[in-house]
């Protein structure tokens, strides 16, 4: 009997534990815009460096008064570089490009934006408006582009802010012409 109920113990203990490392590995962000609000969860598990990468930027206040300065309705919105004046802000060092994680760059998830070179994403990231396979690993380069969450909430406001008119800006198209300004980015407890 007493065998038992320490068997028991030691299986509702491990078994709490271990539910609460499961629940570490995902993280909640609130992307606050002045189109609405985006709440994101970032998976930690299988892309760790990258979600402690973004995770930095949003403990900083980094991507506060940032835009989505570049919108394409069926492809994707991307911000986290540039202010509304197309100033840009000088991120940290390029991490390790995450994209074989078996995550899927599909309608709703969060991307890291990168060069052409496969390993240089920074703090600029990506919402894809649709399911866009062609940037999943391998793609059309050997890497592919690195999804480490997706929306919970406010694909409503992914979708609204999709569609704004776009013009150039800066020396840069896609920009939408009335800024999109994400205005505050922050962890949800």
């Amino acid at each position: 009997m007493k065998q038992l109920f320490i068997k028991t113990l030691l299986t509702l203990l491990l078994t709490g534990a271990f539910a609460n490392i499961a629940a570490a590995e995902t993280v909640r962000v609130m992307m606050v815009t002045n189109q609405g609000n985006i709440l994101l969860a970032l998976d930690r598990e299988k892309a760790p460096e990258t979600v402690d990468n973004f995770v930095q930027y949003v403990e900083d206040g980094f991507f506060n008064g940032t835009i989505f300065h570049r919108v394409i309705k069926g492809f994707m919105i991307q911000g986290g570089g540039f202010t509304s004046d197309m100033d840009r802000k000088e991120p940290r060092d390029p991490i390790s490009n995450e994209a074989k994680n078996g995550l899927k760059n599909k309608r709703g998830s969060i991307a890291m934006a990168r060069t052409s070179a496969p390993h240089s994403a920074t703090a600029q990231f990506f919402i894809n408006h649709k399911d866009n396979t062609t940037l999943d690993y391998p793609s059309f380069d050997g890497w592919g582009y690195a999804v480490f969450g997706e929306v919970v909430e406010g694909m409503d406001v992914v979708d609204s802010i999709a569609s704004q008119p776009t013009g150039f800006k800066g020396g840069m198209g896609d920009v939408p012409n009335t800024p999109i300004v994400i205005e505050k980015v922050s962890m949800v407890k």
